[in-house]
Parts: structure tokens; sequence; C-alpha cells
């Protein structure tokens, strides 16, 4: 097995495990790299289990133990980065020089930026991209949906599709008339939805709704085992970093993944 094929089964399991690996699985698919790196006890530490709840973990999909499940994530990683040895030995500079002279706010940030970056190279493929613009291609309206910290790029996607000429509304709460406004989707329509943890459940409510009449939905969230992903069409997965207990940094990401689907929408419409 694969990390892919490891990652789909994780995924496609997850309902069917018992509350504690499912605690476990949300760990895994959030920190791949500790799953790779650490000791089984510092992983139990980490997504707050007991060790043996990790053997357990592992052979409910297949492996004879924890280990034989580590090394599979081990070589995601390796797949992951074509110079990972370089990676982590200017890892390891930059954190004695941290040791030495504190870096300054800005560079706290922009570190968690590339972080996020990094982490958007791995999560999303170029067929997502490719089969949510097909959808957004197809649609009628698109409907882009989104509430609280995920506004501002649902606000640049109403933007940029505007300059596609492709009919777009976004729903937002203005005199509390978001549910009102989610009415309007029709068949034909598309929703483009983008939540983030702790999720809009206005938006939640949305994507549930019209999942239901055989709408398509687009989602753009944090993770592909959180509560918008099941009524997904395609989920796109764009992870959190976080500095000082901010997490606005994952807007960087978000945008550029924004930039790949209007961009790959535009070669759509143009044939």
């Amino acid at each position: 097995m694969d990390y892919d094929h490891l990652r789909n089964e994780l995924v496609g399991n997850y309902s069917n495990l018992s509350r504690r690996l499912q605690q476990i699985t949300r760990h895994a698919m959030s920190n791949p790299n500790d799953m790779a790196l650490e000791t089984i006890v510092v992983i139990a530490e980490r997504a707050d289990v007991p060790p043996s709840s990790l053997i357990r973990f592992a052979k409910s999909f297949g492996f004879n133990g924890f280990r034989e499940m580590q090394k599979v994530f081990q070589q995601g990683l390796v797949k992951s980065s074509s110079d990972y040895r370089k990676r982590v030995q200017t890892l390891n500079r930059q954190l004695s020089q941290q040791g030495e002279v504190a870096l300054s706010n800005l560079e706290n940030f922009i570190n968690g930026g590339i972080e996020a970056l990094h982490g958007l190279r791995e999560s999303v493929t170029d067929e997502q991209i490719e089969n949510a613009a097909s959808i957004l291609a197809k649609a009628n309206v698109v409907h882009v949906a989104a509430q609280h910290r995920s506004f501002p790029i649902a606000a640049y996607l109403t933007y940029a599709l505007s300059h596609l000429s492709v009919p777009n509304i976004l729903l937002d709460s203005v005199g509390g008339m978001f549910a009102e406004r989610g009415k309007t989707v029709r068949k034909g329509d598309v929703v483009l939805a983008v939540s983030y943890s702790p999720y809009a459940n206005e938006v939640l409510k949305l994507v549930e709704v019209v999942q239901e009449r055989k709408i398509p939905v687009i989602v753009i969230t944090d993770s592909v085992l959180g509560p918008l992903a099941p009524f997904a069409d395609v989920c796109l997965e764009v992870k959190e970093t976080e500095v000082f207990g901010f997490r606005g940094l994952v807007l960087s990401s978000l945008m550029c993944l924004s930039l790949s689907l209007i961009v790959e929408l535009g070669k759509l419409l143009e044939h």
C-alpha cells in the first residue's frame, strides 16, 4: 500500500471507525509529517490517545503494527519533497538562528505563509482543480457561500468570476437573509462554499440542503474529514498553519488556489 492509497482508505472508512479511531485519523490527516517522523509515544501524546490505540488503528487498516503503517507515511513524506534532507537542514539552521536572535513578527508570519503554501502543493491536485473548473463552466449561476473569516476569499471569487462574465451571487448575511438567499439556488446552478473551523452553521446547512437537491457543490475547507466534505462533489483541502495563535495565514494559500481555479475556468470558457 502506498501513501495515496492509505490516505484514500483513511477518508473512505472514516465514518465506519470508532470515535477514538476517528480522532486518530483526524490527527494523521492533519499531521502526516508527525506520523512519519515521531515515535509512537510522541504521536499518541499529540493525538491525545494511548499508544495502544495507535497500534489498533494500524491493524484496522491491515497493517501488522504501527511501525509498518509509519513506513507508508515516510514514503509519502519522501515523495512530497525531492530534496527533503535539504529542507530539514534549512529548518534546523533557521531554528538554530531563532534560538540566538528572535525572529521579527513579519519573519514569523512570512515563514508561516510559506509553510501553508507548501501544504497546498501536497493537498490539492491538478485533477481536482480541473474537475472543479469543469463543474463551474457548466453552471447557470455560481452561488459563492462563506461567512466570518472565510468571507474575504469568497468576495474575491465573485470578483474574479464576474471578470470572466460568469453569472454569480455572493451569499452574505446582509439583513440576516443568508438562508433566504440560499433558497434561490436552482437546478443547473452550482454552490461554491468556503468554510473553516469553527464552521459556519449557515454554510453547512446550505450545502446539505442543495446536495440533497442534486445540485453540484464545490467545497474549499481545511479538512477532507470536516463536516462539509461529505456533501462535496469536489473537496479542495487547504490546511491551516498557525503563528502566535493567528490562523489567517491560510489566506495566502486560498488566494493561490482561487487564482489557479479561475485561470483553469477561463481556459475552459475560451473553448
